[in-house]
Formats: C-alpha cells, sequence, structure tokens
C-alpha cells in the first residue's frame, strides 16, 4: 500500500476562492476588519498573561482608509502583528489558521473573542483586487517590518525593512471593475452593516484630530445583562439598530451561558398594515460580527417577523446551511428562542392584561402566523389568543363562550383533572362542537352585528388578511370543539323565532320577483322584526370560493339563500298588494338585503337608486 499527501495548486484554488468563497463579495470587508480585531484580541490576551506590555495613552483600533488616487483602500490595525516566518505560514499556506495556531501555542489564553478559525479570510480581498499588499511589525521587539504582496495568483514577494509600527496595515489594490469600493460612503455602508457591534472601534478615513468618530458599537446592549439595562436603553439601540423611530411595544432579552452561548434582543415593532408585517429583520452574529440576515436554521419562521439581534458565538462565521439544518444545537437554540418569546406573551397575558389587549392589534398576525407554522407554539399559546367582541371586549376563545380562563399549567394533578373533564365531556363535544360566529367587516355587515345585538347575542371581529386561514387552522386542530360561522352564514338560524312555519306564498312572490335561479328564498319568522330579510350563505362553500378567487381559480359568486322576516310588518302586508307593487316590494326588499352583506354591482345599485327614487316619488304625490 502506498500512501501520499494531496497536492493543492495555488494556480487552480485561487480563481476558485476568488469566486466561490463568498455568496456576497462586498464581505471581504468584513472578514480583513475580523482578521484586524483578532490581532487586537490576541494581542490583548499577551499583555493578560504578561507576555508584553501595552503602550501607555494607546487606542487599540482599526483604521480603514480610502486613497482613490492610487486606487487602494487599507485597514490597518495595531495588535500582535506578525514576525516574517508567520507571515510565510499563515499568509502564504491557504487554510491554515493562524488562531488554532496561537490558541495552540497559549492554551491558557482561551479562545473567547477569536473571531476566525478557518485561515480562508485574508484571500477574500481578491475577490476585489488584484494586487494585495501587507505591512507587518511583530509585537516583539527585535522583529523587523515585514512586507509581503501578491497578485492572487502562484507567487509572492517578501521582504524585510526597519522601522514601523506594531500592528498590520492590508493594503488592497481595488481592481478597475470593482471601484465602487473605492467609495469612502460605500465603505462606511459595509462597515454598519457587517462590524456595527465589533469590540474595538473602527474609523473611516482617520485624521488623529480628536473629532474622529467610530462607526461601530464595542459594546452593544445585549451584551449587558438584562437587569442593568434600562427601558430607554433598550429603545434607544432599537432605533440606532433598525432605523425605526417608533418605539417598539416590547423586547425579549435573551442570554444564555449553558448548554450553549447566546445573547441578544427580540423586539415587537408596531405594524400599521401587512406590508410592515413582513418587514422583520432578525440580525444574526458570532463574536459580534455580523453573520446574516434571518437565518430561518437559527431562527424560527415566524420569529422573523420580528426585529432584533442575536450573538451566538457557538455558530461559526462562515458555514452551510445544510450544516445548521441538520446540527443539534442549532435545533436547540432555536426552540430556546421559541421558547423565551413564548413566556414573554404569556407573562404579559397573565400579568398585564390591559397592556396585551392594547398591544394585541400588533402582536395577532404574529402570534397566529407562528401558530400555522409552529405546532409546539400553537400548543403553549392557543389559550392566550384574544379576540374582540362586537362589544369591543377582547375574550379568550374560552371567555367568549363563557368557559372561563383554560390557561395550561405544569402540575400534574392539574393535568390529570383536565383528562378527567376530558373523558366525560368527549361524547358530547365531539357531536355538538361550539359555533362562535364571526365579523369579517364591521362596517359591511352593521346590519347583522345591530339585530345580533338587539337579540343579545355575540360575535367575534376577525377582520386581518391572516383571520381566514387561521380559523380554519383551528377547526383543523380542534374539529370536535369549534365551528366558526360568518355572521352572515347563518344568522337566521341564530335570530330563529318561535314560528318556523314556512309561507310559500310569499317564497314565491320573491323568487318571480328576483328571477335568479342561484337565489334561494326562504321564509322565516326572526327575533329582530326590523329587518325585512337578510341574507346567508354556506360557510365552506364561501370560503371555498373566496379560496378559488384568491388563486385565481374561479370568479363566479356562489348561491344565497334570501331569508324574507315574516315578522316584519311589511312583509306582513305584502300578500294585500297588487302584483305590480309586490313585485317593486319585493325587489327592493331584496336590494336592501344585498346591500348589508356584500358592495352591490354597477347595475344593483342603479336598479337600487332607481327604486328609491320611485319612492321618493310616491312619497312627495
Amino acid at each position: 500500500m502506498k500512501q501520499g499527501n494531496i497536492q493543492i495548486s495555488s494556480e487552480n484554488m485561487m480563481p476558485i476562492i476568488k469566486k466561490w468563497l463568498y455568496s456576497d463579495k462586498d464581505i471581504f470587508l468584513r472578514e480583513i476588519v475580523a482578521n484586524g480585531i483578532d490581532a487586537i484580541t490576541k494581542y490583548k490576551k499577551l499583555v493578560s498573561m504578561g507576555e508584553t506590555t501595552e503602550t501607555e495613552g494607546e487606542e487599540c483600533c482599526i483604521k480603514i482608509s480610502v486613497d482613490k488616487d492610487s486606487g487602494t483602500l487599507t485597514v490597518a490595525d495595531n495588535g500582535i502583528g506578525m514576525t516574517e516566518e508567520e507571515v510565510e505560514k499563515y499568509i502564504t499556506q491557504i487554510a491554515f489558521s493562524g488562531a488554532s495556531d496561537f490558541l495552540s501555542k497559549y492554551e491558557k489564553a482561551g479562545g473567547d473573542g477569536i473571531i476566525g478559525h478557518f485561515g480562508l479570510g485574508f484571500y477574500s480581498a481578491y475577490m476585489v483586487s488584484e494586487l494585495v499588499e501587507i505591512e507587518t511589525k511583530s509585537y516583539r521587539a527585535d522583529a523587523p517590518t515585514v512586507k509581503w504582496k501578491s497578485d492572487g495568483n502562484s507567487t509572492y514577494e517578501i521582504d524585510t525593512c526597519e522601522g514601523g509600527e506594531r500592528g498590520t496595515k492590508i493594503i488592497m489594490h481595488i481592481a478597475k471593475e470593482e471601484n465602487e469600493f473605492l467609495s469612502e460612503a460605500k465603505i462606511r455602508e459595509l462597515v454598519r452593516k457587517y462590524c456595527s457591534f465589533m469590540p474595538y472601534n473602527i474609523y473611516v478615513d482617520f485624521k488623529g484630530d480628536g473629532k474622529d468618530k467610530p462607526l461601530n458599537t464595542t459594546q452593544p446592549l445585549y451584551v449587558k445583562a438584562p437587569k442593568d439595562c434600562t427601558e430607554e436603553e433598550y429603545k434607544n439601540f432599537y432605533t440606532d439598530t433598525f432605523m425605526d423611530y417608533d418605539a417598539p411595544i416590547f423586547w425579549v432579552h435573551l442570554d444564555m451561558d449553558y448548554p450553549f452561548r447566546l445573547k441578544g434582543i427580540l423586539y415587537f415593532p408596531k405594524v400599521k398594515n401587512k406590508v410592515e408585517l413582513e418587514r422583520g429583520k432578525v440580525k444574526l452574529y458570532c463574536n459580534q460580527v455580523f453573520i446574516a440576515d434571518n437565518i430561518k436554521e437559527v431562527i424560527p419562521e415566524f420569529l422573523m417577523l420580528l426585529n432584533g439581534v442575536i450573538d451566538c458565538p457557538d455558530i461559526p462565521l462562515n458555514v452551510s446551511r445544510s450544516f445548521l439544518q441538520n446540527d443539534r444545537q442549532v435545533q436547540r437554540i432555536s426552540k430556546y428562542i421559541t421558547k423565551k418569546v413564548t413566556d414573554k406573551l404569556i407573562a404579559l397575558f397573565k400579568n398585564e392584561r390591559q397592556k396585551f389587549e392594547e398591544c394585541w392589534s400588533d402582536l395577532a398576525n404574529f402570534v397566529k402566523f407562528g401558530c400555522i407554522k409552529d405546532a409546539e407554539f400553537y400548543d403553549k399559546v392557543k389559550d392566550i389568543i384574544i379576540w374582540k367582541d362586537i362589544d369591543g371586549k377582547f375574550k379568550t376563545i374560552n371567555e367568549f363562550l363563557g368557559k372561563g380562563e383554560e390557561i395550561e399549567t405544569k402540575s400534574e394533578g392539574a393535568e390529570d383533572e383536565k383528562k378527567e373533564e376530558g373523558k366525560e365531556n368527549k361524547e358530547e363535544s365531539a357531536k355538538t362542537p361550539d359555533t362562535i360566529y364571526y365579523v369579517s367587516d364591521e362596517k359591511q355587515q352593521s346590519q347583522y352585528i345591530k339585530m345580533f345585538r338587539n337579540a343579545g347575542l355575540n360575535a367575534i371581529t376577525c377582520n386581518t388578511f391572516i383571520d381566514p386561514h387561521f380559523i380554519s387552522f383551528i377547526e383543523y386542530k380542534a374539529p370536535d370543539k369549534y365551528k366558526f360561522t360568518r355572521i352572515d352564514a347563518d344568522v337566521a338560524g341564530a335570530l330563529k323565532g318561535e314560528d318556523a312555519a314556512e309561507d310559500s306564498v310569499i317564497a314565491e312572490i320573491f323568487k318571480n320577483a328576483i328571477g335568479d335561479d342561484k337565489v334561494t328564498v326562504k321564509t322565516q319568522q326572526l327575533k329582530n322584526a326590523e329587518v325585512p330579510a337578510i341574507i346567508n350563505v354556506d360557510e365552506y362553500m364561501r370560503r371555498y370560493s373566496e379560496m378559488g378567487q384568491f388563486y385565481g381559480m374561479s370568479d363566479e359568486e356562489i348561491g344565497k339563500v334570501l331569508v324574507v322576516n315574516t315578522a316584519n310588518s311589511v312583509i306582513g302586508k305584502i300578500k294585500e298588494l297588487g302584483e305590480e307593487k309586490q313585485k317593486f316590494v319585493a325587489e327592493y326588499v331584496y336590494l336592501l338585503a344585498l346591500s348589508s352583506f356584500r358592495k352591490l354591482t354597477s347595475e344593483e345599485a342603479q336598479k337600487f337608486a332607481a327604486a328609491n327614487l320611485k319612492l321618493l316619488e310616491a312619497y312627495s304625490d
């Protein structure tokens, strides 16, 4: 058997690195700056270990400068620096990690705060550069300054000289086709995006006149303990991070050290419309270095409706999403984040019910979307979901049905008691699920709402875009417990009077007057005598039709049922009228009922206007 080492040709490797190392080429700045941050971190660790002494009054920082005339972008740090041997070791060997080598030499220093571990970050510079130079001087007093340069192909030049200051400069000669990176505004934008929380100050176009301000925040609020953060600090951090000047309604501070390290803050923003609901952005960081927005493998999909910052050192900077999908630690992190959000919502409901109700318009879609997307989340929050009834009061489904509050508890006794109660009522509930009437448009359905109020009945309001999906979801989850019916689907059944006898004569008058075989006419005595007729449609046929219209499969209107109220005085006298007047009254009553059910078509509106004009003429005679 023969063994040997696999040989990698840098000449063939570099084009691959330039094109495929990162999905976004502007991430090169993050990698170069992160290397500088690591160099400073290593230097600080050596100082703390007594391996070297720190220069009095020196600020350890990153300085970035743009020179359009020479076409260069320079990133300089005053960190640990490198010797000639180290440059050849760390730079000329692709994927040789200087961080790993440092930690193997100084085990007691620990790896906290060191960002890079793969030894590839430096080569990202070649994604935008035609030539890269390095000027570096080691912290060791006797080490000379080292100069290195390469065009990214198979050769490089290296030399030494006297003088220079401790640290490293990466001088990138930007390729002509990438000259956008010679714009100071562009560089500032990238620093804010990728480096906004890095632990040492980052300056662009440093002048040293005492007026320079760093572009980053070295101590973001999430690194502080929750007990040390004020409400004002939370709001200011939110505004600065997300440029949203509407204060968030509340937030969840994440702080975990074991079994994984994670810190962060998730904010619940005010939501004015559907578009804003989709604006959420959760920024993922590793050791204060930006990784990406909205990585669903780490952050549950429904939580991406929020704004937030999560920093997890246990997730490497550069990792494939397939790795994240299958990593157990990542799955545990995702569950932890969901649990913290759930606990916050339940605590708010139990302890600050009024505030919970005030926030509900902003929370509702987020919570409902979360329930549909995450079964565990639904099981935990289903009993704190509230609905506004037609009297403007917020109630849970159990409160609406008069069953009180039933928030799940963890005690075994309560669980056993609940199971026993469930056994007793299982057969009855399976046969007769509770009907919950709901309103989808308070203005359009105002006539139905008035009839419900007059009859002492109640209904909930479902007027957001997600509600049709959510009530179907609840019915699917608990088919033996709940049946949702829109207020105009079976109002006749809900308001049925004592006399339910059918009047075939009146029914025939209306059938002939309407002349539409898609409209079924029924007569019924209703509790509310003021209304001459109402329109009902089958709940599930209407839902099916609306779904078809949404997906462009059908735009046909479903069949309607006109319920003529025999308790109404006008209807009671219709038999006594002549044929022409019977037709006029029946048509008018139908259009009146139709206008309370939906918006009239142009043809229907013209008929209704003409009928009203005829009434005015008759009244003025």
